[in-house]
């Protein structure tokens, strides 16, 4: 699923393969709201048990964005779906341990 914010920023969130969800573009306070929706649909509507998202395409991320991350990490513990998440931008990572989330992330995957 893609969906455009705005005229500079975007994110695109897809499942290529079942069970595999990629996250790329930016995940920030401009596309949050669109990025933790799309990213819950596209888990929805998937037939899988256990999700990697692959955030290697994110090319730029703020607390917005890990808030996103920590809303999907929570979406497959109330549906016992297992989330990983992969491949964190190090600003991601970053912003995790000054909040101190980062047990958060790592207990994830």
């Amino acid at each position: 699923m893609k969906r455009e914010v705005g005229k500079v920023t975007r994110v695109e969130i897809s499942e290529p393969a079942p069970g595999r969800v990629t996250v790329k573009g930016e995940l920030t306070f401009a596309t949050a709201r669109d990025a933790r929706q799309l990213g819950v649909l596209v888990l929805e509507g998937s037939g899988a048990n256990a999700f990697v998202v692959d955030c290697a395409g994110v090319s730029r991320a703020d607390s917005a964005g890990l808030a996103v991350l920590l809303d999907w990490l929570a979406w497959g513990r109330k549906k016992s779906r297992k989330v990983t998440l992969a491949k964190l931008p190090a600003s991601l990572v970053a912003i995790a341990r000054i909040s101190e989330v980062d047990e958060l992330l790592s207990e994830a995957g």
